[in-house]
């Protein structure tokens, strides 16, 4: 949903009707407009409706537990070829020639849940136990090798590179091609024209090499015996024979996604929170070991997914609004997690607050993200290598630079300095 051209958006919500309200348009994420607008929604139309939009007439659903219920009754909404507005994701453009999505998060029980078992041990308690020393050693050769009051860049010094190890081996990825993973993720989220992607030429052949690595990964990981990483998962799995090649890439690609750029994003989100709030940071300092309740808080204020869709099965009603068979539903996590009816201060970054796991971030029902425990592991470990440094203060230098995109509320580049 991050390919079609939109106009730039106004940066008041209240100079334009209501009914004529488009939160779809990835340029409100760039230039980090959309808050604006959803406290609108909040207010005044909480299950709104859009008549048009690139991408065609959606509901968007901006409170806590209207979000709750979408996500929750798979009954009532599918996540079947739905989990974004638009339609068309691989090998396609406006022109719409190409093939939707068909890795598990896009698809509803039963089959969601045979192809989901397949990569759960990956990231089950004890997998995670046996991964934690070396996601420590290598944060710890990260945080050792950042330059003191110097200007560098947070995201490729810290975010990527953190993200891409983990990620190499989680799939068990050649360590020295790391790099790719981070491309792969960024080019399956991009756009012609967002400063990564400069054609639908470019980005089909990028995603297609990335096909390839993993389909020669695959072949070789199914000529041995099976080991504890995603892709000898795959290869092992019974499920995964009857899979298409544009299905294994697909959920090769939701994988590469998952396992980088939400932790990548939330790594920076959470310097730059912290930047935003100095008292929080203090707070942190002399207590390190709210670094339990300041991590699902970082996930809570970045929100890393910004929305996932549903399609409505049957007509219902929701906020008072009927929904029809077939209409595009958008869950807002972005909006549920700033709801001030459910959330206390939603806006602030407060290490210490009581509730700190009461997000939508991850989601909930049969879709809850499968590695949200993974996620918040490497993020605890960041924060407490950290707090063990003598950083006085991690300051953010100028405002980061967004991602044009309504799914991923990514930070691309942010110069930060630490002071010693």
């Amino acid at each position: 949903m991050n390919h079609v051209a939109t106009p730039a958006p106004a940066a008041d919500p209240y100079s334009i009707p209501l009914d004529k309200i488009d939160v779809s348009n990835p340029a409100l994420f760039q230039l980090d407009l959309a808050g604006a607008y959803f406290k609108r929604l909040r207010k005044e139309d909480p299950v709104h409706y859009c008549a048009e939009s690139a991408y065609g007439p959606y509901w968007s659903v901006t409170k806590y537990a209207d979000i709750m219920h979408v996500d929750t009754n798979h009954q009532l909404f599918s996540a079947d070829h739905a989990v974004v507005l638009d339609d068309v994701q691989i090998q396609g453009g406006p022109d719409g020639q190409g093939v939707g999505i068909e890795s598990f998060i896009s698809m509803d029980p039963p089959r969601h849940d045979e192809q989901r078992k397949i990569v759960t041990p990956a990231v089950a308690p004890a997998n995670l136990l046996r991964l934690q020393k070396s996601i420590r050693e290598r944060t710890i050769r990260v945080v050792d090798e950042l330059p003191l009051n110097e200007e560098f860049d947070w995201v490729d010094r810290v975010s990527i590179e953190l993200t891409t190890q983990m990620l190499a081996t989680l799939v068990d990825f050649p360590f020295e091609e790391r790099r790719k993973l981070s491309k792969w993720s960024d080019f399956t989220s991009g756009t012609p024209g967002d400063g990564v992607v400069s054609s639908w030429e470019e980005k089909n052949k990028v995603l297609f090499e990335c096909g390839e690595r993993f389909t020669q990964l695959y072949n070789e990981r199914k000529k041995l015996p099976p080991q504890p990483d995603l892709i000898s998962m795959l290869a092992h799995s019974p499920v995964t024979e009857s899979m298409s090649p544009m299905q294994f890439l697909t959920n090769v690609l939701l994988l590469i996604v998952g396992g980088n750029d939400t932790t990548r994003n939330t790594m920076s989100g959470g310097v730059l929170a912290l930047h935003r709030f100095p008292k929080e940071w203090e707070k942190l300092k002399a207590n390190p070991a709210l670094v339990e309740s300041l991590v699902p808080e970082t996930i809570r204020w970045q929100t890393p997914v910004n929305y996932l869709g549903r399609r409505a099965l049957c007509d219902t009603e929701l906020g008072g609004k009927k929904i029809r068979k077939g209409d595009k539903v958008a869950m807002w996590y972005i909006s549920g997690n700033r709801d001030e009816e459910a959330i206390e201060r939603p806006d602030e970054l407060i290490v210490d607050r009581k509730f700190p796991r009461q997000h939508l971030s991850f989601g909930f029902g049969v879709h809850r993200c499968v590695g949200n425990r993974l996620a918040e592991m490497q993020l605890r470990i960041l924060w407490e290598e950290i707090l063990k440094r003598p950083f006085k203060r991690i300051e953010v230098l100028a405002e980061p630079k967004r991602i044009y995109s309504n799914v991923l509320r990514g930070i691309s580049h942010m110069p930060v300095k630490i002071h010693a």
